[in-house]
């Protein structure tokens, strides 16, 4: 199985980065994890709806350009669907049986995602209300993917 997680910008903060290697490295037993950065874009200052939106437009279009066409993907958005973690290991262990060989996760920019990126998605997931730094959720995603790999395997690291 492959799990590919397709991020917008590119990680700076060498703890972010060393955290990401470790569960990468633990996640290694269990699956080929490919993590994937689009460029972002630069956002003025003050910058009015309709240059966001090119934005987005912009980003997203790179986002899609990573994603296959048999992929599962699953968006993180805000209005997307919350799973406490036995139900995402679930949810996981469910697609694999059903024949997908890879999960795209997605994470978007500081503006989130556009509306095409979310209407590919099979899925939309929410880790909550709470408003998360999108390099600080890509270490978030990977220690979750990590966790439900450990749920199905009965490790008492999930407690």
């Amino acid at each position: 199985m492959k799990i590919k997680v397709i991020t917008v910008g590119k990680l700076k903060e060498k703890y972010l980065k060393d955290g990401i290697a470790e569960y990468s490295k633990r996640l290694s037993r269990f699956c080929k994890l490919e993590l994937l950065e689009c460029p972002d874009e630069r956002t003025p200052d003050r910058a009015s709806p309709a240059e966001n939106q090119q934005i987005l437009i912009k980003e997203g279009q790179r986002i899609l350009s990573k994603i296959d066409d048999r992929d599962f993907v699953i968006a993180l958005a805000i209005e997307g669907k919350q799973f406490p973690s036995e139900a995402f290991s679930q949810l996981i262990d469910d697609k694999t049986s059903q024949g997908f060989s890879t999960i795209t996760f997605v994470i978007g920019g500081s503006l989130g995602l556009a509306p095409d990126v979310k209407t590919r998605a099979n899925l939309l997931m929410s880790f909550g209300q709470l408003t998360l730094p999108h390099q600080l959720m890509k270490l978030v995603l990977i220690e979750q993917i990590y966790r439900a790999f450990m749920i199905q395997q009965g490790s008492p690291y999930h407690k």
